[in-house]
């Protein structure tokens, strides 16, 4: 759409008012909202401004002026609000400069994507994640000087078989037995049903949506791959939905990677592919049908995976769920089919353009601007570095020897780890600008500061349990 034809659509939709969104630096969205009469062609080149002093990870109280300019192929109508409501992706601009701002999530994406043109290697860059998440019927958590807990609650899940319901009418799900079970066991199709259409009404492309492994109202809804850029806002805007329309039926749902303790956590599964000319170029006849241009950018991955972590994996959180045993695939492998490896190339069908690598260890947490340019910028530098990846592993991972199994790299057992891994290897990042020094420092601070220490420095409800009678 051009801004012209925006003004249309408030006109045809009686638009009332426009909510300006961008995404801050961590991964959340933000938004402030305008009356529809202020939005004029002008707005989409002079912006409107806002406090960057304010935002997570941004500017300093001294330079907090910063300007927000929409983007005008974003545009939809915010299916949730009284009032009819156009919303507009951002892009953030420093208002004294004109310049992109360096640590606009958005940016990085839209720099990497120009850099993979500047390459010649490919004109496009083809993402598709598979996100998954809980819908809880109560959640209850706090932590302060003295107390610290956390209490989830579903109705359909193992823990509340003999919980009295006037009445109880059992049909709860078992513990990693939530993959595809009809109603009644399912309590949750019309739920998400409504988010799956919503989705459709407001422009995004689904291809199915079920329950997922975990007890406890674990989902998953897959919508079609995108361009990097788009399938990156697709994900804001998926997250919105989900979010909404389990509180419009007061439920609730979280992104959070592992909030239930022995049982599945939620990952988001990205599958990647490179075109040029309208062409795919994963695909040949090499291993699984693979081009050797794919197998070089497997390379790239698993060569920079611990680094790529740092923002596809970037909560403390994520790594509960990156343990042996859940499906999590923590071996820094390839391999057809095998889901234990953290890339697989899926095999449902043989058609070239289907042809991708589907990289496994990412979750919903994660800033999807910033973990997609991650992943492309490490296969772009297994193409042009020509890295090997050895040989796939197409063996239960799981069931190897243990000679066997320690030969298999794996992935950092912590955030910290996977920061420490960020500091020692992100050359690959900083090609074309993509990322910056100024972005990757000031994400390892913010990270280790707010998150890392935060929690190392507070007691564990379980080391009570562990340690009280020492």
């Amino acid at each position: 759409m051009t801004p012209k034809e925006i003004l249309a659509l408030c006109r045809e939709k009686s638009v009332r008012a426009v909510d300006l969104r961008f995404m801050d630096f961590i991964g959340t969205w933000q938004h402030t909202t305008i009356p529809v009469s202020r939005l004029a062609e002008d707005t989409f080149l002079d912006g409107q401004g806002f406090d960057g002093s304010s935002i997570r990870g941004w500017q300093q109280i001294n330079e907090s002026d910063m300007l927000l300019v929409p983007d005008p192929t974003t545009a939809f109508i915010d299916p949730f609000t009284e009032l009819a409501t156009l919303v507009l992706i951002c892009n953030v601009q420093d208002p004294l400069t004109r310049e992109d701002y360096s640590r606009d999530p958005r940016n990085i994406a839209r720099k990497a994507d120009a850099y993979l043109k500047q390459t010649g290697i490919a004109d496009t860059a083809f993402f598709g994640p598979e996100a998954e998440f809980f819908i809880f019927d109560d959640i209850r958590f706090d932590q302060n000087a003295h107390s610290g807990f956390f209490y989830i609650d579903s109705e359909e899940a193992e823990w509340n078989r003999g919980r009295e319901e006037f009445p109880n009418l059992g049909y709860k799900i078992r513990h990693k037995e939530g993959y595809f079970p009809c109603a009644p066991t399912d309590k949750l199709m019309d739920i998400r049903n409504e988010m799956m259409q919503t989705m459709i009404d407001v422009g995004i492309e689904v291809e199915a949506q079920h329950h997922e492994v975990a007890t406890g109202g674990q989902a998953e809804i897959d919508i079609k791959f995108n361009e990097m850029v788009r399938i990156a806002d697709q994900m804001m805007m998926y997250k919105y939905i989900v979010k909404n329309v389990a509180y419009k039926h007061r439920k609730t749902a979280t992104f959070m990677p592992k909030p239930i303790y022995g049982d599945n956590g939620s990952g988001m599964h990205v599958h990647f592919s490179l075109w040029k000319d309208n062409k795919p170029l994963f695909a040949g006849d090499g291993y699984a049908g693979l081009s050797q241009t794919a197998l070089y950018a497997i390379g790239g991955i698993l060569k920079h995976a611990p680094a790529i972590l740092a923002f596809s994996n970037p909560t403390t959180n994520s790594y509960k769920r990156l343990v042996p045993g859940y499906e999590a695939p923590v071996n820094l492998a390839y391999s057809q089919r095998n889901r234990s490896a953290s890339c697989r190339i899926p095999m449902y069908s043989n058609s070239p353009k289907a042809k991708r690598i589907e990289f496994r260890c990412p979750d919903p947490s994660c800033n999807p601007y910033l973990a997609f340019s991650a992943i492309m910028m490490a296969g772009l530098d297994g193409i042009q570095n020509k890295i090997d990846p050895g040989s796939p592993l197409d063996k239960d991972i799981y069931d190897l020897p243990p000679e066997e199994a320690a030969l298999v790299d794996k992935t950092p057992a912590s955030l910290d780890a996977a920061l420490d891994a960020l500091e020692k290897d992100h050359e690959f990042l900083l090609r074309g600008n993509v990322f910056t020094k100024d972005v990757i420092e000031n994400w390892i601070k913010y990270k280790r500061l707010k998150e890392v220490d935060a929690l190392r420095l507070r007691p564990h409800p379980y080391e009570f349990c562990l340690y009280y009678d020492v």
